[in-house]
C-alpha cells in the first residue's frame, strides 16, 4: 500500500467516525451540505471540466429532480429513495430537450443561454406548473426516507446516506473518466474541431455528457428534498448555479479531489467564520481573486493524462 492509499484510508476512517467523535448536530449538518454540494459539483464537473461546456444553469436540473421526487412522494406515496432514479430520469429528459438545440453553442453564448434556462425553470416553479409545484410556497411535508425499515431523520443518519451517495458518485465519475467515452470528451474539450475530424461525433458526445451531469444533479435533488422535507423555488435560484460553478473552477475543473476541496472551501469555510459575518465574504472574495490570479487552473488541477504508445522516450515511442 503506497502513501496515497494510506492517507486516503485515514481520511475515510476519520470522516466515517466523525458523527461519533464530534456529536454536534450543527457541524454534522454543515458536512451534509458539503457532501451534497460536492455531489452537485462532480455532476457539473463532468460537463464543465471534462467537456468544456459552460453551464451556468445547473440548478435547473437539481430543481427538476427535487420537485419530481417531492411530487411523487407527497401525491403518489412513492418512497422518496425509490423516486431517486425517476428524478434523475426526469432531469436527464429535461436536459435532453433543452440542450439538443443549443449544444452547438460555445463559451459565453452557451453560458448565457443556460442562465436563461435556469431562470425559466425557477419562474415556472413559482407559477405553480400544472398545479403541482405549490407556487412560491413550494411543497411541504415531504416524507423522510427509509433505508432497510429505518426512517432517516437525524443529521448523523443523513450524514451516512449522503456520504454513501458521494462515494458512489466519486466511483462512477472516476470510472467514466477512465473510459473511452471520458477520453473522447477530453479530446473534444481541447479541440473539438480536431476531434470531429478524427471521427468523433462531437455533438452526440457533448449532449450525452450534458444529460449524464443532469441525471446526477436530479438524483442529488432527491437527497436535498428528503433532507429538508420542504422545497421552494428560492432554493434553486441563479446563486446556486454560480456557487456550484465556482466550486468546480476553484477546486480545479476536471479534478475529482479538486471539486471536493472546492465544496469544503465554498460551503464549509463561511460557516467556520460565521462569527466574522461582517467581513468574512470580503476576505473570502479577495482570497478567491488572488487564487484565480496565481492558481488559475484551480487548487488541485487534474493530472496530465498519460497514454501508452504516445509518450515519447529516447529511442522511439513508449
Amino acid at each position: 500500500m503506497n502513501q496515497k492509499h494510506v492517507i486516503l484510508s485515514i481520511l475515510l476512517a476519520f470522516f466515517a467516525c466523525f458523527p461519533v467523535l464530534f456529536d454536534n448536530p450543527y457541524w454534522i449538518g454543515v458536512l451534509n451540505d458539503i457532501w451534497l454540494y460536492a455531489i452537485l459539483g462532480l455532476s457539473l464537473n463532468w460537463i464543465v471540466g471534462h467537456t468544456g461546456l459552460f453551464n451556468l444553469g445547473h440548478a435547473a436540473y437539481y430543481a427538476v429532480g427535487a420537485y419530481t421526487a417531492a411530487i411523487l412522494a407527497t401525491r403518489y406515496n412513492v418512497p422518496i429513495l425509490w423516486a431517486m432514479p425517476l428524478s434523475g430520469l426526469a432531469a436527464g429528459l429535461f436536459a435532453l430537450i433543452v440542450a439538443r438545440p443549443i449544444i452547438h453553442l460555445r463559451g459565453d453564448y452557451l453560458a448565457i443561454v443556460t442562465i436563461g434556462v435556469g431562470e425559466i425553470v425557477r419562474i415556472a416553479l413559482e407559477n405553480d406548473v400544472f398545479g403541482l409545484t405549490g407556487g412560491s410556497n413550494g411543497i411541504f411535508g415531504i416524507p423522510r426516507p427509509e433505508f432497510f425499515d429505518i426512517r432517516i431523520r437525524r443529521p448523523w443518519q443523513f450524514y451516512y446516506l449522503i456520504g454513501g451517495f458521494l462515494l458512489l458518485t466519486i466511483w462512477f465519475f472516476y470510472r467514466l473518466e477512465q473510459s473511452r467515452f471520458g477520453r473522447a470528451l477530453n479530446y473534444i474539450k481541447e479541440d473539438d474541431t480536431a476531434a470531429e475530424g478524427s471521427g468523433i461525433p462531437t455533438a452526440y458526445y457533448k449532449l450525452a455528457a450534458f444529460v449524464i451531469g443532469a441525471v446526477w444533479a436530479g438524483m442529488a435533488g432527491t437527497l436535498f428534498a428528503a433532507k429538508m422535507s420542504t422545497i421552494s423555488p428560492g432554493s434553486f435560484n441563479f446563486w446556486e448555479s454560480v456557487l456550484v460553478f465556482a466550486i468546480v473552477i476553484l477546486g480545479g475543473a476536471g479534478s475529482i479531489p479538486g471539486v471536493i476541496l472546492g465544496a469544503f472551501l465554498l460551503v464549509g469555510l463561511p460557516e467556520i467564520f460565521r462569527n466574522f459575518a461582517d467581513a468574512r465574504m470580503l476576505f473570502f472574495g479577495a482570497a478567491m481573486v488572488l487564487m484565480m490570479i496565481f492558481r488559475n487552473k484551480g487548487l488541485l488541477p487534474p493530472l496530465v493524462r498519460k497514454y501508452a504508445g504516445v509518450v515519447r522516450k529516447r529511442g522511439g515511442l513508449a
